[in-house]
């Protein structure tokens, strides 16, 4: 099969590396000059990943470019959409697209090991629309010419589409939680190297994402964290009638802007997706009007 990756980014790059390695007949389309020759090379890929930009923007979820790209699709191939969306979303774009197969994978590749995590998934997760022969036979497809995982499984797209956004948000707060316990290790006299040399070896814990002080600064930041966990928080608060739950969400979301802007980390992603700040605004003020 020929197999095509729209979208060169870190995500969509290092999947179509892994492919090529692999030997497969690879096609790239992205707006660099480069690859922006080959949008009629696309439409003749038998499976073709998507892996563009979804942004939370402060009006909300935008999935404008993964539409405006899967009419590179060519008539009854299979799209797989590798891009965050939310839940429902494979759903409505199957329902506009009846042209072609539109799958869901959740990519799980870390920014600072995509290569390797490209070649070794531990989950190739893939989402179907419809409940019928004919999609699981797409997902088979799919599946076949996937790295091999220790976890593989076919599921509703409603699902696996919310499967990124729980871990993404579990990863936010477990961030968050691990600052404010620094703190307060810090502020009553303990030795945090200690506490957190033996809390991360407790299994059910582990290392991952327990580093308060990362990279830049302080706070769950990166291209996917804060945009997650601001539309699951919306979501949240739009299909569950819980004033309290919405309000903890809204909470951690404000904990995290403050340990982020605080220590000057990832200001552009910040403001991406709740707008402008300007960090020496009363925390308060902030809290009122973007949350």
């Amino acid at each position: 099969m020929k197999i095509g990756f729209i979208g060169q980014g870190w995500i969509g790059k290092h999947y179509a590396d892994d492919f090529e390695q692999r030997g497969f007949d690879v096609v790239r389309y992205a707006l660099e000059e480069r690859y922006i020759i080959n949008a009629d090379a696309i439409r003749t890929c038998d499976i073709v990943f998507v892996a563009v930009p979804t942004p939370t923007r402060p009006e909300g979820f935008d999935v404008s470019i993964v539409r405006q790209v899967l009419t590179l699709i060519g008539n009854g191939k299979i799209a797989v959409i590798k891009s965050t969306i939310q839940p429902g979303t494979t759903e409505l774009l199957q329902s506009e697209f009846s042209n072609i197969y539109v799958l869901h994978s959740p990519e799980f590749l870390r920014e600072t090991s995509a290569a390797y995590d490209a070649g070794h998934p531990d989950r190739n997760i893939i989402g179907i629309p419809r409940e019928s022969d004919e999609f699981i036979l797409r997902a088979k497809s799919v599946l076949s010419v996937l790295p091999k995982a220790p976890y593989e499984t076919i599921m509703k797209s409603h699902d696996a589409e919310f499967v990124k956004y729980a871990g993404n948000c579990f990863l936010f707060t477990k961030v968050v939680y691990m600052n404010i316990l620094y703190d307060l290790v810090l502020k009553m006299g303990g030795d945090w190297s200690k506490v957190k040399d033996a809390l991360i070896h407790d299994p059910r814990i582990g290392e991952s994402h327990t580093e308060p002080i990362h990279k830049s600064g302080r706070g769950a930041g990166g291209n996917c964290f804060i945009k997650d966990f601001a539309t699951f928080s919306k979501m949240y608060t739009e299909y569950v009638d819980d004033k309290t739950g919405s309000e903890l969400l809204k909470t951690l979301a404000y904990k995290n802007m403050q340990l982020l802007v605080e220590s000057d980390k990832d200001i552009n992603l910040l403001t991406g997706v709740y707008g402008n700040l300007n960090k020496h605004r009363v925390w308060n003020d902030v809290r009122d009007t973007i949350l």
